[in-house]
């Protein structure tokens, strides 16, 4: 069974971080969907390398329409955490312990909806404290799965593993 992957993005996501994922996504044949403020804008990634169009708005999505949740590393997770609309959204796939794919600064999102106190995981090094500070048992591996539904890693030479075990949570 595919399933339909909520991509909450915007501009500055470290491109390779969106890219190689969500081709791996693709691949293995699970639909990926862009969700921002605005449907049909462009964002681009902060290397310059890659443009992602907007599917939809986060006003027109329901959580309960996907089956997981995606969240690019970069300067995206942290804009994205200012607007409560996407915190909630996302709130909404770990209360419902959907499985969450947060790579670098994606669990940024998740702090700030309040759903990481007790879980294991990891992030970008700038995050640490943070992740410490809401109550992560927080782990410098290249890739941590919690509960058979959070998946995160640390930067892009983690994204390898962090595809594998994502998938491997879809199966």
């Amino acid at each position: 069974m595919m399933s339909k992957i909520a991509c909450v993005i915007t501009d500055y996501f470290e491109d390779s971080e969106y890219r190689d994922p969500a081709q791996g996504f693709k691949e293995a044949g699970h639909t990926v969907v862009a969700i921002e403020k605005e449907k049909g804008k462009t964002v681009k990634g902060k290397q310059g390398e890659v443009e992602v169009t907007i599917d939809e708005s986060i006003d027109q999505v329901n959580p309960g329409d996907f089956d997981a949740l995606f969240i690019p590393g970069g300067f995206s997770p942290d804009q994205l955490r200012a607007d409560d609309r996407f915190v909630q959204f996302a709130k909404s796939f770990m209360d419902d312990k959907k499985p969450v794919f947060a790579i670098c600064h994606g669990p940024q999102l998740l702090i700030t909806a309040k759903t990481l106190d007790g879980r294991s995981a990891t992030g970008f090094t700038s995050i640490r404290v943070d992740m410490e500070n809401a109550g992560v048992n927080f782990k410098d591996e290249e890739v941590v799965v919690c509960g058979s539904q959070l998946v995160t890693s640390r930067n892009p030479d983690d994204i390898p593993a962090f595809t594998r075990e994502s998938l491997n949570l879809l199966k």
